[in-house]
């Protein structure tokens, strides 16, 4: 078997700040970067004890040069480093068997998950599919969906593998801490954190053959709610988005690659109007 990681950061046990998360600071993130890359590995050697060979994993957090090769087996491969034209979810094709997503969080707006925010917290308020909210974890699986690759573990929050059920009840789910608001958590330990995430990544690798792709049906109408109006003028200026209200786009298309795309294309295009004038 074949198995793909998207490998995120604020889901990583005990993380509760941006300071944590962030590759500019050197105090915090050195620390909880190796943690995240342990979590990782621990998603490997679940998966391996449960039959799993090739492993690619996908680092998608922030600058995505986090995960350190030093935590990992010797023979998996790593996309390393950013703008990549399906970010969080590239280097997906239909050679792989299941995939994982480890450090995930819950979309922008969720009560009571750390750190949340779906691609930006600064830029968008609110991402729709087909008249669904969604999280990361929903927009990426839909890439992955495409290819006919589905994800059977996710590792994070409470809040986030709750949402993430409700859209994906097949998959497995770990909780390595509950979030008090945004910024504080009641985290089980990292090594605990280890030992929950190889446990459920053998057991998920188990039941994959119950799990399914998640596909968004076309015609696929994305709705984006941005921040602030001059996100929302820099979006509409892309091709095929119509302004649906002062901060509101709406993109449709029956390509989700396309739709993915012009995601990526809308909310980086919207942060640029962010600068200052």
């Amino acid at each position: 078997m074949k198995l793909y990681i998207s490998a995120d950061m604020e889901g990583t046990a005990a993380v509760c700040s941006w300071t944590q998360v962030d590759p500019s600071n050197t105090t915090e993130y050195p620390y909880y970067r190796r943690l995240m890359s342990q979590e990782v590995r621990a998603a490997i050697d679940g998966a391996r004890e449960a039959g799993v060979g090739d492993v690619l994993i996908n680092d998608s957090h922030s600058s995505m040069r986090n995960v350190l090769w030093d935590e990992l087996p010797d023979d998996v491969r790593l996309i390393y480093g950013n703008r990549k034209p399906f970010s969080m979810a590239e280097g997906i094709d239909d050679s792989f068997d299941l995939a994982f997503f480890t450090g995930y969080h819950g979309a922008v707006g969720t009560q009571d998950a750390t750190l949340d925010h779906t691609y930006t917290s600064e830029t968008l308020r609110e991402t729709r599919i087909n008249g669904r909210v969604c999280s990361e974890a929903m927009v990426n699986a839909g890439v992955l969906g495409l290819a006919g690759v589905p994800v059977v573990l996710i590792t994070g929050d409470r809040a986030c593998i709750e949402q993430t059920k409700a859209a994906m009840p097949w998959i497995t789910g770990v909780v390595v801490k509950d979030s008090i608001g945004r910024f504080a958590t009641n985290s089980v330990s990292p090594a605990r954190a280890r030992e929950l995430i190889r446990a459920a990544a053998k057991e998920a690798v188990g039941r994959a053959k119950d799990a399914r792709p998640y596909v968004f049906e076309p015609p696929i109408a994305l709705d984006l709610d941005f921040v602030y109006t001059h996100n929302a003028d820099y979006a509409e200026l892309i091709p095929g988005f119509e302004r649906t209200g002062p901060r509101s786009t709406r993109f449709v298309h029956d390509d989700y690659r396309l739709i993915f795309k012009a995601y990526v294309a809308a909310y980086r295009l919207g942060a640029a109007a962010n600068a200052h004038v």
